[in-house]
């Protein structure tokens, strides 16, 4: 029986998920698990070059089938500490926000807030001389500090709603079958029920703390809150991208490009 292939972000915000799979010995047999950026996550189960990914959520309507496996995700329900608006301007004076290759949902996620929340006119794109940038992941430890203006996008979607985030989900592109899926499901909960005992293998960031980023910034239950703030997220999705193609504006080539 050939092995079911997964796929998973190599952020620190995912090591709860990973720690738990690896110690799965059970489970590891019957899988081989990969570490990608969010954005390799999406493209691999896109290219069904993964049966499961861990996949920002943006990539999900262009899935000619998927199904969410896991009672887990990547979410937020205030700061999360790791997906950031940097900025020298205040939000009044930017014009050109400069996106982040590594996930499109965090791209879109700032088009959003932009459009119909902060309601600045901005363009969004891969500019050589921005106004603001757009940055996620570990990448983001300790530079809230370098930059006068600094917004969360997750606590910014939240006053935007009052609906938590999702980033991230676990996906498949095919049927998955149950025993696995449960299976699956208890690795996951015993990597998040022992971030006390990760947070020891763990190295230390300067200047951030990771035991307050794993234990209260992330949100990895995938509940009915989180569905609904999802499925609010996917509209708003649709009808910025829709109105993108309709007017062909504020929009540059590679705005949300071919990353995921």
């Amino acid at each position: 029986m050939s092995k079911i292939r997964i796929s998973a972000v190599s952020y620190t915000n995912t090591t709860p998920f990973v720690y738990g799979i690896r110690r799965d010995k059970a489970l590891l047999e019957k899988i081989e698990f990969m570490l990608d950026i969010p954005a390799d996550c999406a493209r691999k189960l896109k290219e069904d070059r993964a049966d499961i990914g861990l996949v920002p959520v943006a990539v999900l309507p262009e899935l000619p089938y998927y199904e969410l496996v896991a009672d887990y995700c990547i979410g937020a329900v205030g700061e999360v500490n790791s997906v950031f608006l940097f900025s020298r301007k205040p939000l009044e004076e930017i014009r050109f926000i400069r996106t982040d290759n590594h996930s499109r949902t965090s791209n879109l996620l700032a088009r959003i807030l932009a459009s119909r929340y902060w309601k600045i006119d901005a363009s969004f794109g891969n500019f050589a001389d921005e106004d603001a940038f757009v940055l996620i992941g570990d990448r983001t430890f300790g530079l809230k500090k370098e930059y006068p203006y600094v917004y969360d996008l997750a606590a910014e979607w939240i006053r935007f709603t009052g609906l938590p985030f999702v980033f991230a989900v676990w996906a498949a592109n095919k049927p998955v079958d149950p025993v696995f899926r449960e299976e699956f499901n208890r690795a996951l909960e015993y990597g998040v029920t022992h971030r006390k005992e990760l947070l020891k293998e763990l190295p230390q960031v300067k200047g951030f703390d990771l035991e307050e980023y794993l234990m209260k910034h992330l949100s990895f239950e995938l509940d009915a809150r989180k569905k609904e703030g999802l499925s609010l997220f996917l509209q708003h999705v649709q009808e910025i991208l829709l109105g993108s193609k309709e007017n062909n504006t504020h929009i540059c080539s590679n705005a949300t490009g071919s990353d995921l």
